[in-house]
């Protein structure tokens, strides 16, 4: 629970800080370069695919080269549901 908060926390934090980086480079003719490199950084991670896993580890995630028997239906998980 604890760990919950803290996350919960760090990313309101930070969320927050991007968003007066972003309104003070609108609105305030004196922002400058660290503003811009918070705006610019919060930009940058939104990008990174940070809700991948490997497909190893995906939940319910076929092997290499048992695509196109799951998406035929043949194997050995053929007709379960």
């Amino acid at each position: 629970m604890a760990g919950r908060i803290v996350r919960w926390g760090a990313g309101l934090t930070f969320g927050a800080v991007w968003w007066w980086a972003v309104v003070r480079l609108a609105v305030a003719p004196d922002a400058g370069a660290v503003e811009g490199a918070v705006a610019a950084g919060g930009w940058g991670l939104s990008l990174l695919p940070v809700h991948c896993v490997p497909k190893g580890r995906a939940a319910g995630a076929l092997g290499a080269g048992r695509w196109r028997a799951a998406w035929r239906g043949v194997g050995p998980s053929a007709g379960r549901e």
